[in-house]
């Protein structure tokens, strides 16, 4: 990513953000994300993720806490902020028996900052039909609507809840395109929540794991695919050793299985202790997301 203006406000700060439903409570939420960041919000279903957004863009209304965005209180009330936020949500809000063209068009009269040229311009490079309707629409075509329709006015951040599920991969390639480009130039920002781990790895500079409301971990993911590994090993006699970084350890005879979330530390503690046979191979994201969020606040605590 390019360098970010000196001074810039960060581009999210979440304060203890809380929102309460009879069997279920987000936060509280301490989060900031600079500009020119591109951050993925990974957990469950039910974890909080689309709560968290909503919340953000102004949808919902914490009952604790509060959010800002580009230096801007985000308040339902006003509208400041909102200039600022680009938002694809779960439901659409388009007029089904409406084209896309006129829905766009709808669109331009009620949106400050709205630009024709660039909604057009997003239309063609994403291949988007602005003459069929959108109960028509298929639902990689109804997600580019939603985009065009959240970048036209040229929004600083992006707030996308589960942007590419159900995608195809040729669609799902062009509209990760899309995204990556927006973020080039230092001063855009995207917030986005998936459980589709393979985009992480094209678009995301962080990660941020939900359970539960709580935020259990966030990381670099590079940070991530270097530290957390599988070790295979044997050692001599009939011991379970205490190893550094370890958050599964699993045992057949001889042969230790391990998962490990500081793979140079426990690499050394094996050495000092004799073990043989010692074989290390990496992890996916998806498997790494899966151990961080089954072992919830311990491994937070331990990354810590």
């Amino acid at each position: 990513m390019s360098e970010r203006p000196r001074h810039a406000p960060p581009a999210i700060r979440l304060d203890g953000l809380t929102k309460r439903f009879p069997r279920f409570q987000l936060g509280p939420l301490d989060l900031t994300l600079e500009p020119g960041t591109v951050l993925a919000l990974v957990g469950p279903n039910g974890a909080g993720k689309t709560t968290t957004l909503n919340c953000m863009a102004g949808l919902m209304v914490p009952d604790g806490g509060g959010a800002e965005v580009y230096g801007l209180h985000v308040d339902p009330a006003r509208t400041e902020y909102r200039r600022e936020v680009g938002y694809v949500g779960e439901e659409s809000g388009f007029f089904l028996r409406w084209t896309t063209g006129r829905n766009l068009r709808a669109l331009a009269e009620l949106v400050p900052g709205w630009s024709d040229e660039r909604a057009r311009r997003l239309a063609e490079r994403l291949d988007l039909p602005l003459d069929k309707l959108v109960g028509k629409l298929s639902r990689g075509n109804r997600t580019k609507l939603a985009l065009v329709a959240a970048l036209a006015h040229g929004p600083r951040l992006l707030l996308l809840d589960e942007p590419t599920a159900g995608l195809d991969p040729v669609v799902r390639a062009e509209v990760l395109d899309v995204l990556w480009e927006i973020t080039e130039d230092g001063e855009h920002a995207v917030l986005y929540s998936t459980h589709v781990l393979s985009d992480v790895s094209r678009l995301a500079d962080e990660l941020a794991f939900l359970r539960d409301g709580r935020l259990v971990l966030r990381s670099g993911r590079d940070e991530l695919d270097e530290r957390w590994r599988r070790i295979s090993f044997r050692l001599p006699g009939d011991v379970d050793p205490e190893l550094p970084g370890v958050v599964e350890h699993r045992r057949v005879r001889a042969e230790h299985q391990v998962i490990t979330r500081d793979a140079e530390a426990t690499r050394q503690r094996l050495g000092s202790l004799g073990a043989e046979a010692v074989e290390t191979s990496r992890m996916t994201v998806d498997e790494i997301a899966v151990q961080i969020l089954k072992e919830g606040h311990h491994v937070a605590r331990a990354a810590n």
